[in-house]
């Protein structure tokens, strides 16, 4: 039996899906909000960068359905510990733990230890994994055939599973169109469709045989090694995917209705309006963000520490001080997008058309929403996009000088905050800091291809010279 858990970030989480369910129902239904989001589907570079955006939300939403389990036996107190259903798909990456440190792939453990014989003597070598290759039973000879029998099962497996999936999108896909599957198939064959299908079958094809022969190794492996304390690196890497989701989003929700607001009234109403919203704005950038970061935290911190009674478990108080830092974030972040709507503002301000509706007594407020807005709306989305990357890479950074999220918490800037004194052992321990960079990398990556995507789409001018 167990008992859902719904923390303040899981809330604020399925909130924001829930309203970008309701956005996207409402676009379908307008077509200046449809036709850029038509034109983003046709896009080879958008659709690939989608996808790969896609599994990273999934495993996030997975990682935000929070529960605590309870022990069966009566007269027993159930555990405080709180899991997800992404920690439940994965319990092998997060119950087999090691003694400490590990390479990837590895049969034994990275550093030397005095070993005893059966005999009682001692002898100083590598000691063999608890759970690492157990199954061999002479890992010198075995490990190498073993690598690629699970390496080949997982590229068989992933393939089969792909193109099942593929063929039941295709058919899925000619059904809606009336057509049959051969037809769909040939029109695809020869990029005769709207959507870049080849662009969308290659990538979730691409990260379908890497997750199956990822799954694959990692059931008799650690494929990406262990940490100081035994733990698996990439069961790390991938529970970080929820922190820097929620850093990116909720931050910029934070932000967005303080810069949209503020930015288009500073340009349209200008005068003494705009002068107190330069003045907010300035005073707020002269403000070492990093110092006033820090002295959030801190207090946040003293009143955790002296309110231990409001937190049942080490998951919610973290969770609490990940809240905290997105609004502090979004506090210290919306007034780049505020200036850069200032200024756009005071542009589409002598327009003809503005000029025209002011002058047919049109009210302030139904310009700004039917005129203004919508002109403005590509630097929106793109600085929203935008601010996500560098609010994951900002993530690292304040974790790394220990102002960012819970120690508890897995994130990437814990990992590479971990991993700054491995760097300095003799052998080297990399695989904490290169996991996080490529969990990070591709996450960045994704999200700056698809901000182009979406500003090309969005922008007004752009569209207009076509």
């Amino acid at each position: 039996m167990i008992e859902p858990v719904i923390l303040w970030t899981d809330a604020l989480i399925f909130l924001l899906v829930l309203l970008i369910a309701g956005f996207a129902l409402y676009a379908r239904r307008k077509e200046h909000l449809r036709a850029p989001w038509q034109e983003i589907a046709r896009s080879r570079v958008g659709m690939g960068a989608l996808v790969v955006l896609s599994v990273y939300v999934a495993i996030g939403l997975l990682d935000s359905l929070h529960y605590r389990p309870q022990v069966a036996q009566e007269g027993q107190a159930e555990t405080a510990e709180v899991l997800s259903l992404f920690d439940k798909l994965v319990t092998p990456l997060r119950v087999r733990q090691e003694k400490t440190y590990s390479a990837p792939l590895a049969t034994h453990q990275y550093a030397k230890e005095n070993i005893e014989l059966a005999d009682g003597s001692m002898v100083r070598d590598y000691p063999r994994l608890k759970h690492a290759g157990a199954h061999l039973e002479n890992p010198q000879e075995e490990w190498l055939q073993d690598i690629l029998w699970l390496i080949a099962k997982g590229l068989v497996e992933g393939l089969i599973f792909w193109l099942l999936c593929s063929a039941l999108l295709i058919y899925w896909s000619a059904r809606r169109s009336d057509g049959s599957f051969r037809q769909k198939f040939a029109a695809i064959r020869r990029s005769d469709t709207t959507l870049p299908w080849k662009s969308l079958l290659f990538t979730s094809g691409v990260l379908t045989l890497v997750g199956f022969v990822a799954a694959e190794l990692s059931l008799h492996y650690h494929l990406l090694g262990t940490d100081k304390v035994g733990e698996d690196v990439l069961y790390q890497a991938l529970k970080s995917i929820r922190t820097g989701l929620v850093i990116g989003t909720l931050t910029t929700m934070v932000m967005l209705p303080a810069a949209i607001l503020l930015g288009i009234m500073a340009g349209y109403f200008r005068g003494w309006v705009d002068d107190v919203i330069q003045y907010t704005y300035t005073t707020l950038n002269s403000i070492p963000g990093v110092l006033l970061i820090a002295a959030a935290i801190l207090m946040m911190q003293i009143y955790m520490s002296n309110h231990e009674e409001e937190f049942t478990s080490l998951t919610q108080r973290a969770d609490l001080r990940l809240l905290f830092l997105c609004m502090i974030l979004g506090v210290t972040s919306w007034t780049g997008l505020c200036r850069l709507l200032r200024g756009e503002t005071f542009k589409l301000r002598e327009l003809e058309y503005v000029q025209a509706s002011l002058a047919f007594g049109v009210g302030h407020f139904k310009i700004i929403g039917r005129h203004i807005l919508p002109n403005v709306l590509h630097i929106v989305l793109i600085t929203l996009v935008l601010d996500f990357s560098g609010l994951v890479l900002a993530e690292a950074v304040l974790s790394y000088v220990n102002i960012g999220v819970d120690p508890t918490m897995n994130s990437w800037g814990n990992m590479i905050n971990g991993a700054r004194l491995e760097m300095a052992r003799e052998p080297i321990v990399w695989w904490s800091l290169a996991a996080a960079l490529v969990f990070m990398f591709t996450l960045v990556l994704a999200a700056n291809l698809f901000s182009d995507v979406v500003r090309d789409a969005f922008d007004p001018r752009l569209r207009t010279t076509r």
